[in-house]
């Protein structure tokens, strides 16, 4: 009995720390299903199939510990293919895949891109559910952590950017 015991502590034990192996993501209406009902904010990684800067993202960013605990703490994830073909409603509007040449875009990747695709990209909303800011680009761990910091607990509100970078502590 102490066996069986003993075994189902460490399988719990292991499903914990497993679950902080990685970042929880979600889909972007869960994400805001969630968000309503206990408010976080929410950081949506938008990406494409091809992308290597994406996958590059995806095998550093967010592979570090330091990364995928402060996410899976601080914010809901969501992880937003640009090129998705299903609707996804928002705000009361539906936004869809649009056909463009041989690729194509979905409309809400778009929207949060204020029309420059750009990928990786990286949008932060608020607990409110608004878009604060999109960030373009490939980022690395350090820098990626100051800035999912800034755009934690308010903090972007409170001081500008110049300044909360010169007095941030890294957890790295």
């Amino acid at each position: 009995m102490k066996k069986i015991i003993l075994v189902a502590v460490f399988a719990v034990i292991s499903l914990a720390v497993k679950a902080q192996d990685k970042v929880n993501w979600m889909t972007f209406e869960e994400a805001m299903e969630m968000s309503e009902k206990d408010p976080k904010p929410i950081l949506v990684d938008i990406y494409t199939d091809w992308c290597g800067w994406c996958k590059k993202m995806d095998k550093t960013t967010y592979k570090n510990k330091v990364i995928i605990e402060y996410i899976n703490t601080h914010y809901y994830p969501v992880k937003l293919n640009g090129e998705a073909k299903h609707d996804i409603t928002f705000q009361g509007r539906t936004f869809k895949y649009q056909a463009q040449g041989r690729r194509g875009y979905h409309e809400l990747a778009a929207a949060i891109m204020k029309g420059k695709l750009s990928y990786p990209s990286t949008a932060f909303f608020n607990t409110e559910r608004q878009l604060l800011q999109n960030v373009p680009g490939y980022l690395e761990e350090k820098r990626f952590e100051k800035i999912l910091a800034y755009f934690n607990k308010d903090n972007y509100k409170n001081m500008p950017w110049s300044e909360f970078e010169k007095n941030f502590k890294s957890a790295m």
